[in-house]
């Protein structure tokens, strides 16, 4: 994969993105799953990036906790052992779903606001998909909790669907102008 000067900006902007939305909630208790704003950064990442640079944001992101770096919204907040932690199927949850939302709309011609909002409504599908599976095989076989698919459901997906879908409207929202508005500023340079 090559990349150019200005897409490891973009990639490194997206990265740091995805870190301060992570700190920046560091609540939430002893909540399994926390509430964090990382959602809307995979989303912009997507719509904003396209698939491929979007993912990449997201993979330098989990490969900084994983070496180390406090920036998971959890503790330990870095190193491999957060691989163990419930809410980390999350994370590849998010690089699949940046890359799923770029292609929707790298093949789109014409980009309205419900193909913004739609394209991260199939992110957060995608980042549920993965992530909810997750957390019930590592509460259940990992530590040991005797936990339902409903009761999974219950900790990872039912508190925090509404947000994600708002968190849809507001990447919609944002995306949509911005993208418009880089698409305007290649044209009159060419």
């Amino acid at each position: 994969m090559r990349l150019t000067i200005r897409d490891m900006a973009f990639v490194s902007l997206f990265t740091a993105l995805a870190v301060s939305a992570a700190l920046v909630l560091r609540f939430g208790g002893e909540a399994v799953v926390p509430f964090s704003l990382l959602p809307l950064v995979v989303m912009l990442a997507g719509s904003l990036l396209g698939a491929r640079l979007g993912a990449l944001s997201m993979i330098v992101y989990i490969l900084l906790g994983l070496v180390g770096v406090p920036v998971f919204a959890k503790p330990p907040y870095g190193g491999l052992t957060y691989i163990l932690q419930p809410s980390f199927g999350f994370l590849p949850g998010f690089v699949v779903a940046a890359y799923v939302i770029g292609r929707i709309l790298e093949r789109k011609e014409q980009k309205s606001f419900l193909s913004y909002f739609l394209a991260s409504v199939v992110g957060i599908v995608v980042i549920y998909i993965i992530g909810i599976p997750y957390l019930y095989i590592i509460l259940n076989f990992y530590l040991g909790k005797a936990v339902s698919v409903m009761q999974a459901l219950k900790i990872g997906f039912l508190p925090f669907i509404l947000f994600d879908l708002a968190k849809a409207v507001v990447t919609a929202l944002i995306a949509r102008p911005v993208a418009e508005q880089v698409r305007t500023a290649r044209i009159s340079r060419s």
